[in-house]
């Protein structure tokens, strides 16, 4: 691609030049903050979120993440308007966006309605500066906040009204292929981590001796297992505990994906919810203990832990009885335990079931012999690096095209390729799909404290 072919300085911390033809204009040439709040009418009014993946309705049954009490203060937002987060810039994934909704947003972002320019141009020019956080040199505090004031008085370049115009069509062309080859390897992951996680389960099922002779189980959902395994209820080998006052320890998370791990606690991207000053109501998990969040169970989010520490006291603490606490880990965090969980979790959230104790105390437990657990854990262990590698690999596929999605939305809208004379095929526009089913999901964002 081609650059223009006569530039012109200009002053910006994070751009230098620009095509000689564009104008240069103040924000507030640009934007007008609106400021209307919902008040008593927050019932009209669709929830939504600032997300990576844009201004997005958000799904208020699936419980996560919290909610105010009441929503009187949230801003109102319409179908056009563009959102700013203008604090903690460094540590928000993304800072901006423009909605295609009309609806409501937390009143501490910044709302403005755009005028005189192409909104979309706009966005994608403050979306390139968000993927790098240029915004830096307008910071102030140690919240990172950009006064409105001064975001008003800062200056950003413009194009003729036509080629902004080509510049969108242009970006929303190429993001759109861009998003298709992601969202296929996205798609990718999902299918090789539902492979990788049917291995386990059916290892901790069946075993792996498939010349085995089966027996009825007795429940639905399990099927045949073999016919020389026993079966008991969690209540015989879990214990609950609850000690606390040792605010001392290091805090824990507990996670769908990987269980029990050290919670980085300087990290802000990791740390949604607030964590308070007097952590001795904490509760207290050591190492080879068993860790539940309650309100996550039906998810997977537990497991054995392999570290000392604390958690939040709404969470499940287990001591267990049984030898080979590497089996109960696979095993319990199999799928088909997960969906033994989700039965026995109740509540009028979706997204935050409570697991009832009682009930969970009634979930069976298959036991091959000692050999078979360990025969088990062996297979489930050989078995699952080749899925980690293609995983990783889509991964990092996946974030190449991420860079070269960035790098080419900010290429171009700050004019250092010409796309004025590229012709824009016919095409159907791809969002990007949200995480996929392996993602993590740092559920000490939903822990009561």
């Amino acid at each position: 691609m081609n650059p223009y072919n006569e530039y012109k300085e200009i002053d910006l911390p994070w751009l230098k030049k620009i095509p000689s033809h564009w104008q240069v204009l103040r924000n507030k040439n640009v934007f007008t903050e609106m400021k209307d709040e919902v008040g008593e009418h927050s019932d009209d009014y669709t929830l939504l979120s600032l997300t990576l993946n844009g201004v997005i309705p958000r799904d208020v049954a699936s419980g996560k993440g919290k909610f105010p009490e009441k929503f009187d203060k949230y801003k109102i937002v319409e179908s056009g308007n563009m959102a700013f987060c203008l604090f903690d810039i460094d540590e928000t994934p993304r800072t901006v966006g423009l909605s295609k909704y009309n609806g409501m947003l937390t009143g501490a972002y910044t709302i403005m309605q755009v005028h005189n320019v192409n909104s979309r141009y706009v966005y994608y020019y403050y979306l390139a500066l968000d993927n790098v956080k240029a915004l830096k040199p307008l910071y102030s505090g140690l919240r990172k906040t950009i006064n409105v004031n001064t975001f008003q008085g800062t200056k950003l370049p413009i194009p003729p009204k036509e080629e902004q115009e080509q510049i969108v069509h242009y970006l929303d062309w190429k993001i759109s292929r861009l998003n298709h080859l992601i969202n296929i390897k996205k798609k990718e992951i999902s299918s090789i981590t539902a492979l990788k996680h049917s291995v386990a389960s059916d290892a901790v099922i069946h075993g792996v001796n498939s010349n085995a002779p089966m027996k009825n189980s007795g429940v639905k959902w399990l099927g045949d297992i073999p016919a020389h395994w026993t079966m008991i209820k969690l209540r015989q080998i879990l214990r609950p505990v609850s000690v606390k006052n040792h605010p001392e320890l290091p805090l824990l998370s507990v996670t769908r994906e990987q269980g029990v791990i050290v919670r980085n606690v300087e990290s802000k991207e990791e740390n949604h919810n607030y964590i308070p000053d007097d952590l001795s109501g904490y509760k207290v998990v050591r190492k080879g203990q068993f860790a539940m969040n309650k309100m996550k169970a039906w998810q997977g989010s537990y497991g054995i832990s392999d570290y000392t520490g604390i958690v939040s006291p709404a969470y499940f603490i287990f001591d267990v009885n049984f030898d080979n606490l590497e089996y109960f880990h696979f095993a319990i965090r199999s799928k088909v335990y997960v969906n033994f969980f989700a039965q026995a979790s109740d509540g009028i959230r979706v997204g935050q079931w409570d697991l009832q104790m009682d009930k969970m105390k009634e979930i069976p437990f298959i036991i091959p012999p000692v050999e078979e657990q360990i025969a088990i854990v062996e297979h489930v262990r050989s078995a699952m690096p080749k899925y980690d590698a293609l995983i990783e690999k889509l991964q990092e596929e996946i974030k190449a095209l991420e860079e070269y999605k960035a790098k080419l939305i900010a290429d171009v809208v700050t004019g250092k390729i010409n796309v004025r004379n590229v012709e824009i095929p016919d095409y159907e526009f791809e969002e990007e799909l949200g995480e996929t089913e392996d993602a993590d999901e740092d559920d000490s964002s939903d822990e009561e404290v």
